[in-house]
């Protein structure tokens, strides 16, 4: 017996007939069980309603996420096709979210993010090397010379560009500013390199500090904040990967890394980006980075860094890299699913199989990017120049 169209058959509002729009060869699961074909062609994928509720499911990118996350919907097969559909959505950030944002920007930067940083992290360091590289473990970009590189290749990539950058040599002083699973120690410390890592991250520093006492690496650990980081004396250099996105206080940070680099002294800084600041989804606030996490805007990081005494060198546009990445990590989490569900349970394997998804996602079509930088401090610390500054400065020039 030949099947119903779907469009005859299922709801004229919400998420099924979206679906059905898309004309993406699939399949759709009613709660009765039902299983109805969309589009023509092999089918890719098949979307599951577990209940009459979900049906009705919000059609706003939080909603769906949440409906996701408790299991109201299932997707099986290839969910990276249905990202299409996410331009349909509304990105309605809730009152509450718009609160807490505002809450958390006016509490003491250094224990909302403390808070934060250990809310996402809270699984354990096991749960993120079942996607994250197995060399350095890095938890944002590598960079890829062909797309058939591994993220192991991609990884060692970053350093290098680092490594070089920054003009790197036996005996320097390095600032590694949220030092991860040590990925910069184990390179930078191989090769001489005395690195100073700064965490907030009780797993981080225990592991950083194990890869340190097992192979005898020049360095030293600090659980601390980089915002109240003073040390003894300058460092040569400082690099900060993938950490100036829980640091939106441009201001605050150039003001306090200027006097930590030496005259000529380099900051090599990569991060995931937007165009517009703040500009974080409602599911990511409430599943992903809490606090005020937001990714970079590459204009007013520079502006401020030029501010405040620093010379751009270097400006690199790593989107595809962070595309490839974020692809791989999804893949890897995808194969290992069996193991983060028995040991993190099912909900939390459905926040990351949706982050890392959409993440991938949204760097594909630019709605995401990312960027390395290079900047070097220069021996005048500013002043940061005011609007009546300017405007004084302006007046006095005119003859």
């Amino acid at each position: 017996m030949t099947p119903k169209r779907a469009s005859q058959a299922l709801p004229r509002t919400g998420l099924v007939p979206l679906l059905i729009h898309l004309g993406i060869p699939g399949e759709i699961q009613m709660p009765h069980g039902k299983i109805l074909p969309i589009g023509h062609g092999e089918s890719t994928y098949r979307v599951v309603f577990r209940s009459p509720r979900s049906l009705r499911t919000p059609m706003t990118e939080l909603g769906v996420g949440h409906a996701f996350v408790t299991g109201e919907i299932d997707i099986e097969g290839d969910i990276s096709v249905l990202f299409a559909a996410r331009t349909r959505l509304v990105d309605k950030v809730p009152l509450r979210q718009k609160l807490q944002f505002a809450f958390d920007f006016a509490r003491t930067a250094t224990s909302m993010n403390t808070k934060a940083i250990r809310q996402h992290y809270s699984y354990g360091d096991e749960l993120y090397l079942t996607f994250i590289d197995k060399r350095f473990r890095f938890y944002s970009q590598g960079l890829f010379q062909s797309p058939n590189e591994t993220i192991e290749e991609a990884s060692e990539h970053k350093l290098e560009s680092m490594f070089t950058g920054l003009g790197l040599r036996p005996g320097m002083r390095l600032l590694d500013i949220g030092g991860g699973w040590g990925g910069v120690t184990e390179y930078c410390g191989s090769r001489g390199v005395h690195v100073t890592t700064l965490t907030i991250a009780p797993d981080s520093a225990a592991y950083v500090q194990r890869l340190i006492d097992d192979n005898d690496y020049p360095g030293v650990v600090f659980l601390e904040d980089f915002l109240n980081h003073c040390p003894a004396k300058p460092y040569d250099h400082a690099v900060i990967y993938g950490v100036i996105e829980h640091i939106p206080n441009y201001r605050g940070f150039s003001k306090r890394i200027w006097p930590m680099l030496k005259p000529g002294g380099r900051l090599y800084l990569d991060a995931s980006a937007a165009v517009e600041k703040y500009d974080v989804s409602g599911f990511s606030r409430d599943f992903i980075w809490r606090g005020t996490h937001t990714f970079m805007t590459l204009q007013d990081v520079t502006a401020e860094l030029l501010y405040h005494g620093f010379e751009i060198l270097e400006i690199c546009r790593e989107t595809k890299d962070y595309e490839l990445t974020m692809l791989e990590w999804a893949k890897r989490l995808d194969a290992a699913k069996d193991e983060v569900v028995a040991r993190w349970g099912e909900e939390t394997y459905r926040i990351f199989r949706l982050f890392l998804w959409g993440g991938t996602h949204a760097f594909k079509t630019n709605a995401l990017q990312a960027y390395h930088l290079l900047a070097e401090r220069t021996s005048d610390p500013g002043p940061r120049p005011s609007i009546p500054r300017r405007t004084l400065q302006f007046v006095g020039s005119l003859r």
